[in-house]
Formats: C-alpha cells, sequence, structure tokens
C-alpha cells in the first residue's frame, strides 16, 4: 500500500480543493486521498478532532467510527478499504472543512519538517500491530471519550501522530504519540476521582 504523499501539509493542500460549491462529503475527501492510502485515511479525521469541527455533537463519534473501521482494515492487511454508505455521504460546510484544515496547517509544517525515516522497527511488521491496534482501540472508546472534556482532541492529536509515524516510517514519532494517551488518562482519572 502506498500514499501519494508522505507529507501531511501537500495531503491538506488537496483536501482544501476537495467539493462541490458549498459542501463536501466524506466519499469526496476519501476519493482525494485514494482508495489504497489507509494511513493519511487515519490522520485525516483523527486531526479533524483537534479542531473547531470537533465541537459538533457526536462528530467524535463519527470520527471515531471511521478511525476503527480504516485501522481494522490497517490491521488485517486488506488491499482495498471499505466504508459504510451512510458514512461516506456524511457532508460539512466546504467553508468550515478548509477552515478547520487551514487552521492545522502550521502545526502540519512543522510536523513535516521533523519526520524523518528513523527507528523503522515500529512501523514494519511485526511491530507495526501496536500503533495499529492503538487506532483501533482508540476509535473503538472515541465514542465514550465524548463525556470527557478534551479528551477526544487528546486522542486526536495520539492518532494523528500514529498515521504520521506509519506514513512516513518514522518510529520516534510512533513513540512520541504515547503521551497524548498519557494526558487521557489523567483526564479520565480526575474527572472519576
Amino acid at each position: 500500500m502506498t500514499t501519494r504523499s508522505t507529507k501531511l501539509i501537500q495531503i491538506l493542500e488537496e483536501l482544501e480543493q476537495v467539493g462541490d460549491d458549498d459542501t463536501v462529503t466524506v466519499g469526496a475527501l476519501v476519493l482525494a486521498i485514494g482508495h489504497v492510502s489507509f494511513a493519511p485515511l487515519l490522520v485525516i479525521p483523527a486531526v479533524a478532532l483537534v479542531t473547531p469541527l470537533s465541537g459538533i455533537p457526536l462528530f467524535s463519534s463519527v470520527m471515531g467510527i471511521m478511525i476503527f473501521l480504516v485501522s481494522v482494515q490497517m490491521l488485517f492487511r486488506r488491499e482495498h478499504l471499505w466504508l459504510p454508505a451512510w458514512l461516506l455521504k456524511l457532508t460539512a460546510s466546504r467553508a468550515r472543512v478548509q477552515a478547520a484544515f487551514r487552521f492545522i496547517r502550521p502545526v502540519a509544517g512543522w510536523l513535516d519538517r521533523r519526520t524523518h525515516t528513523r527507528l523503522t522497527l515500529l512501523t514494519h511488521r511485526p511491530l507495526v500491530f501496536i500503533p495499529q491496534l492503538l487506532c483501533v482501540l482508540s476509535g473503538l472508546f472515541l465514542p465514550l471519550l465524548e463525556f470527557v472534556p478534551f479528551s477526544s482532541s487528546l486522542v486526536g492529536v495520539a492518532i494523528a501522530l500514529l498515521g504520521i509515524g506509519m506514513m512516513a516510517r518514522d518510529g520516534a514519532i510512533v513513540f512520541l504519540a504515547v503521551l497524548p494517551y498519557l494526558g487521557v488518562g489523567l483526564l479520565t482519572a480526575g474527572l472519576l476521582s
């Protein structure tokens, strides 16, 4: 499975052009990335969780479902991505989507400049199953985290780092993804105490 680009900023630039008139569908975004590009298809919904779009009710749950479906298929090494029709037909305002991608552009550029091929043991079989499994579990638990303030954004950061690390074969970025998960653990523990 290959991607058109391993640079997040280039993927965002492509996605900003997607959509007809005033709306954009999830299906159009998936098509723009490509059906065999699993890692970017994890990164985009994860990054969306960090933007103001995450304030939309049930947005985190829908992104969690998408992350779960993509990462399960990645884990089982499917050649072609399948997503349910109802998910592909979801629409959002094109202006809102473009604003969200512009919001994260500086961070994307910063990450692109610091991403290199290193510690590849974590991005190849057999150990790549660890970040893939983390993405599966994260997607599964995102709907539950709607009730813990800021937790879905932290999980979004973690999944984005995992996806970028796998995309660029950068095990250091994969390892860095542990930090946001620690933050989620602290937030959840604080809420339960």
